[in-house]
């Protein structure tokens, strides 16, 4: 039997990842709070963005594309915080790949179904963080960055090991 998602553990991990507010100049996404930025919500007052708020931002623009309820525990964690750090197109495709389903970029039965499929969880986990780690390193920002985005991909990867309960 699968273990399901829980949007609360996942938010909580991305929340932690990406902190309070932040305005770093080589950041394209300008003023950042809780990681929702005002290049992305133009019309929203960042500065003063609750952390609910955020959560339902997070739940609506990127838990709910991914389909995060319906992925198992561990591989949740990892799509939807591709979805956040890298974008929600970006996150199916990966995990479309890391899959071995079609890619299309939408996330279907067909991808839910291999990505739940029994046994598989271990290898479809590495393979998706290899792809996001690949994307990482062909940034140009990898030099201002990328640092915090292997770390940030090393602790996504220990946690979603540790609940998904496999190895």
């Amino acid at each position: 039997m699968t273990i399901m998602s829980d949007f609360d553990r996942c938010v909580e991990f991305v929340l932690a990842e990406e902190g309070g507010t932040a305005n770093h100049p080589a950041d394209p996404g300008g003023l950042t709070r809780y990681g929702i930025s005002k290049r992305a919500y133009p019309n929203a007052d960042i500065a003063s963005l609750t952390r609910d708020a955020a959560k339902a931002i997070y739940r609506r623009d990127y838990w709910n594309p991914v389909r995060g309820d319906e992925l198992p525990a561990g591989i949740d964690l990892l799509v939807f915080d591709c979805a956040v750090n890298q974008g929600t197109g970006v996150a199916i495709r990966f995990l479309q790949i890391a899959s071995d389903t079609t890619v299309d970029g939408e996330m279907g039965p067909d991808t839910l179904r291999a990505a739940n499929k029994t046994g598989a969880t271990d290898r479809i986990a590495v393979d998706f963080c290899a792809l996001r780690a690949a994307r990482y390193a062909r940034s140009p920002k990898i030099d201002v960055f990328g640092k915090g985005w292997f770390r940030r991909l090393f602790r996504a990867f220990g946690e979603a090991q540790r609940v998904g309960g496999w190895s």
